[in-house]
């Protein structure tokens, strides 16, 4: 059975139940199939009681999802056609409105739009709920059927009631639906520095990260190139091997990642082959609150052999893989997480993020040390982070009062490399949790 591995946001949120078509599991006890006898007779009470007439083949997908969402909020089923959309996702083109989502507290919260798509040009940001679907309320839909409601042919239109923390009241987005290709690389230069942004990791992301570089070093020089930026500032994540394929461009040896699952046989470990693509050029990585996952692999790689500096804010912690499992001919697939992924100083970002070795604001976050993102512990049922870690003292460097910049993060980094600054800051100190060097990595 094929089976491939995700550590992409975002997950349904379904409702509660089991399967009982499943065959109990190796060693099943006696109390396994009284569970499932009883689930059998929920199964059939509802099929001849409920209101109106439920299909065999509804009821037990409502049961599947209730089942494997319940578990975590990166776990869920899709059915054959959300299957065949995820597929398409992974190939970096796709129809609809170009927003990773997640549910909360019964309503849908944007996780981050991408860059290009329809709800980035609409300026749907972080945080952001969406509280209706042309005007049905998504109050009591699971997440899989409001994305069915939001997705639709291209060129047609769909209006979003959208909440904001912060905004006094409720408003109205119209979007209009779009093939989202997403061109989950983009570059250009910065004098002397070449500036690459990772929106995505999908198939095209590694190919697409060599051709920047190669390029780059055609437009400056290889000789006159300063450094570069990697920005992967609200990049949601996605294939697993592509952030492997990364790291392992910008790293000549050493651990990238390990991944660790419910058994000691699970364990995978991946190393860096010799050869950086950059020639061993300064690194600078930009992060945020929604740097996620995949994302969050290759900051943690790139920060632990210190072959990088980060810059920049927390990301979303997530730090579990997603394996897609094949449910048959027609039967969808689960989205299982099977297992957690470290950095290679032995560091779970599960819950908690990756710390920037600079901690640079943006300058829009109100003055205040939270951050507007959501996170990885503020979804309900999350898995919980490895080693709890204490509140540090951290300084927080901001625009200075009156100062503004089109993208201050942006700026600090250019300054980094070029060894001068131009920008005028201020910081500011705060508690947020900061990365035990000491802890251990056993789960």
């Amino acid at each position: 059975m094929k089976r491939f591995a995700l550590v992409s946001v975002g997950a349904a949120i379904g409702v509660a139940g089991t399967l009982w078509l499943f065959p109990p599991a190796h060693g099943a006890d006696n109390s396994t199939y009284r569970q499932l006898d009883l689930f059998s007779n929920a199964f059939d009470l509802v099929r001849a009681n409920y209101v109106t007439p439920v299909t065999d083949s509804k009821l037990v997908d409502y049961a599947i999802q209730g089942m494997v969402s319940s578990l975590d909020p990166h776990s869920s089923y899709m059915d054959a056609k959300a299957f065949a959309d995820m597929q398409i996702q992974t190939k970096g083109e796709f129809g609809g409105l170009g927003i990773e989502v997640t549910m909360e507290d019964g309503l849908i919260k944007v996780i981050s739009p991408i860059d290009g798509s329809p709800a980035a040009r609409a300026g749907l940001k972080p945080g952001d709920y969406v509280a209706a679907i042309n005007g049905t309320p998504v109050q009591g839909m699971s997440l899989n059927d409001a994305i069915a409601k939001m997705r639709g042919p291209s060129g047609s239109q769909v209006k979003l009631t959208i909440l904001r923390p912060g905004a006094k009241k409720p408003f109205d987005v119209m979007l209009t639906r779009a093939v989202v290709r997403v061109d989950s690389v983009k570059w250009h230069r910065e004098g002397n520095i070449g500036y690459i942004r990772l929106t995505a990791f999908n198939e095209r992301t590694d190919p697409g990260l060599e051709k920047a570089v190669a390029d780059l070093k055609k437009q400056i020089g290889e000789k006159n190139i300063k450094g570069y930026i990697l920005d992967l500032r609200n990049n949601p994540g996605g294939l697993l091997d592509q952030a492997i394929s990364v790291s392992d461009d910008l790293l000549n040896s050493g651990e990238i990642v390990s991944t660790r699952g419910r058994h000691p046989e699970d364990t995978q470990r991946y190393d860096a082959k010799a050869g950086d693509i950059t020639g061993g050029k300064p690194i600078i990585v930009l992060i945020n609150g929604g740097t996620a996952s995949a994302a969050e692999i290759v900051s943690g790689a790139l920060q632990d052999h210190k072959r990088a500096t980060v810059v920049g804010m927390t990301s979303f912690g997530k730090g579990s893989v997603q394996t897609i499992m094949p449910l048959g001919e027609g039967g969808g697939a689960l989205r299982l997480t099977t297992a957690r992924y470290f950095t290679p100083s032995g560091h779970s970002i599960q819950a908690t993020g990756i710390q920037p070795d600079i901690a640079v604001a943006q300058g829009d976050e109100d003055n205040t040390p939270e951050i507007e993102h959501p996170h990885e512990s503020d979804l309900p049922g999350h898995l919980a982070e490895d080693n709890p870690e204490k509140q540090n003292v951290v300084s927080i460097i901001r625009p200075a009062p009156g100062k503004t910049y089109k993208d201050f993060q942006l700026e600090y980094a250019l300054d980094l490399l070029r060894g001068k600054m131009t920008v005028s800051s201020v910081t500011t100190k705060v508690h947020l949790p900061t990365k035990n060097e000491n802890s251990s990595s056993d789960e």
